[in-house]
């Protein structure tokens, strides 16, 4: 007879070889150690990766403002070439209540008929006939760096007596014209500018003296410094036109500006359109005096 193992006489069966646990004894879990060196290891990867997708993503973005920003320059030099002229860079109408943006008459040479036909210059904004122009936000005008509503409540002010109140909605947009390097909200009607977009005078190519390739037309301003619009403003608006143009006094980006100066959100600057239809980065160091050359029509 075999004798049994002593395990057998104690009713316990025994397991095959390679079941249960071998010899030394088998870990369930990773120890506290490899646990921070994998942790470690991801927040390395993740240190090194992460900026570079969002590098990444920003450079598209900044590629499509340029983009979009080329096809307003090609809609201003369209308008031009049929018109004689780039738009006014703003319009008032027959009661003086409501003045219309210069991208108004854009909008055909963007492909924004519908929308222009469902805008009636010649009444104010608040008129039934342009309920949906108040309330139509264009892609095409909208960096997509920027943290935009498709709308803003313009308000009106009160400096004197310090009070406001609500006006109504009106579309935003990224993009705003060149005034020159006065504010054009100072005074009543605004002052003059020296840029391309000042107020209800129009500004032919030759009245760049000092060429098109030299001066800026249009250019960003982001929705925190002061959400702007394309349609238009009110008279009683606070910021009224500044909301439709900008200065360049000091640099893109500054902190301690005027809300009517340009401003972007892409690291180091701001996107402008010139006068002969490229796009360029104005970097936020460039020298004050330069800047504000390449805002006026002429040396003055």
């Amino acid at each position: 007879m075999v004798r049994r193992h002593a395990a057998d006489r104690r009713g316990q069966r025994r397991l095959p070889d390679g079941c249960g646990l071998s010899r030394s004894t088998r870990r369930s879990a990773f120890t506290v150690l490899e646990l921070l060196t994998v942790m470690a290891i991801v927040s390395t990867l993740a240190a090194i990766v992460l900026p570079a997708v969002g590098s990444a993503r920003e450079a598209a973005r900044r590629m499509q403002c340029v983009n979009q920003l080329k096809q307003v320059g090609i809609a201003l030099h369209s308008y031009h070439e049929v018109c004689g002229s780039f738009p006014a860079g703003w319009q008032w109408e027959s009661t003086n209540n409501s003045a219309y943006g210069w991208a108004v008459p854009l909008l055909p040479y963007l492909e924004q008929n519908a929308i222009y036909e469902r805008t009636d210059r010649n009444r104010v904004l608040t008129h039934p006939a342009n309920t949906q122009a108040r309330a139509t936000s264009i892609d095409l005008l909208l960096c997509p760096s920027d943290l935009t509503e498709p709308t803003f409540l313009l308000s009106w002010e009160d400096e004197v007596a310090n009070t406001s109140g609500p006006l109504f909605d009106l579309p935003t947009t990224s993009y705003v014209g060149v005034f020159g390097t006065s504010e054009a909200d100072d005074t009543t009607p605004a002052p003059p500018g020296e840029g391309t977009f000042v107020g209800h005078r129009t500004v032919r190519l030759v009245d760049l003296e000092r060429g098109a390739s030299n001066t800026t037309i249009t250019g960003e301003r982001t929705m925190a410094t002061v959400p702007s619009t394309w349609l238009g403003v009110d008279r009683q608006g606070a910021d009224a036109a500044c909301r439709l143009v900008g200065n360049m006094l000091t640099s893109p980006n500054c902190d301690t500006c005027d809300e009517c100066e340009f401003s972007s959100r892409h690291p180091g600057g701001a996107n402008f359109l010139w006068g002969d239809g490229r796009v360029s980065l104005i970097s936020e160091t460039i020298d004050s005096r330069q800047y504000q050359r390449i805002a006026r029509r002429a040396d003055y």
